[in-house]
């Protein structure tokens, strides 16, 4: 049951931050502009980079999308609700600030019934990650008061589940493009599905079609590095795939990216908290062939925030 406040502060034009099962919106109302510019100035966001859609159900998918191809109502029927964002033609209802003035819209309906039972109560949500542009995605509600105080009001359900924002999966050209890696993968998608898809790494678009494309994102204060370990510093926070964890500034995952993926903003913050100057992830190369498309996900985010 979703208090009364959350969706009146919605329905009058307000921003509200809510949780989905990858990390925390900052939520605003699709056709309401004034409240969608209030998102991009309490983030400090650049115009040209848009926002995804949340949806609670089809019959709301259709209100924003011009075409709904056989290929996507089989790929939401797969994977919704869950972390996988559909980029579609949009209907001319849609607002241009929403899209950064393209002609596609980004839609998901996500896996938290918190989320959805807001999204029924109010309508389409635009979403981006409930933080200041740039730093660490929240994957609780500590996080978004970190960064906004009491600014927004925040609707709390605990810890996010998967901690790494959802797949953006491009369906408005003739091969279907993940833009943004997330924990559904090309290979997730084959085998339930059919459908192949390919992964689009780069990032030369100079009008991004999917948030996390063009922008350093998810940066720490800290620095942060890859590759293998090779010495320990006073100053480093350790994100280990192995060994000795004994040590206050050593986390060993032992091999489970599926942790690592939920905490990885977590520590990013914590680092900061504690003072630390670098963060270090260690390699997980051996996990390449095991978790194929959180280790997609995991170098993306890495790559970002190490600018």
């Amino acid at each position: 049951m979703i208090p009364e406040s959350y969706i009146s502060a919605l329905k009058d034009g307000n921003v509200v931050a809510f949780p989905t099962e990858t990390v925390y919106g900052l939520g605003a109302s699709v056709w309401n502009e004034e409240a969608v510019k209030k998102i991009f100035e309490l983030k400090g966001r650049p115009s040209d980079n848009p926002l995804i859609v949340h949806v609670s159900d089809l019959t709301q998918l259709r209100e924003l999308a011009s075409n709904v191809p056989d290929i996507a109502n089989t790929l939401a029927k797969a994977f919704w609700p869950g972390p996988l964002t559909l980029i579609l033609p949009k209907t001319d209802r849609v607002p241009d600030l929403v899209t950064a003035g393209l002609d596609t819209v980004a839609l998901r309906m996500p896996d938290h019934p918190l989320a959805i039972a807001l999204i029924r109560s109010v309508g389409p949500l635009v979403a981006p990650s409930a933080n200041i542009s740039g730093r660490p995605s929240p994957t609780s509600s500590k996080h978004v008061r970190d960064d906004f105080g009491d600014r927004i009001p925040v609707l709390d359900g605990g810890d996010t589940q998967l901690g790494l924002e959802s797949t953006v999966l491009d369906l408005s050209g003739a091969q279907p493009l993940i833009l943004r890696p997330g924990a559904i993968g090309p290979e997730e998608i084959r085998e339930r599905t059919g459908i192949k898809v390919i992964y689009d790494d780069s990032d030369s678009d100079l009008k991004p079609r999917s948030p996390g494309q063009k922008y350093t994102h998810y940066k720490p204060k800290a620095n942060i590095s890859y590759g293998p370990v090779d010495g320990f510093r006073d100053d480093t926070l350790y994100l280990m795939q192995s060994g000795d964890s004994s040590s206050e500034n050593i986390i060993s995952y032992n091999g489970d990216l599926k942790t690592l993926s939920q905490e990885l903003y977590r520590r990013f913050r914590e680092a900061d908290q504690l003072g630390y100057k670098n963060l270090h992830i260690d390699t997980i190369e051996d996990y390449k062939a095991t978790f194929p498309s959180l280790y997609k996900a995991l170098m993306n985010r890495i790559r970002k925030a190490s600018g």
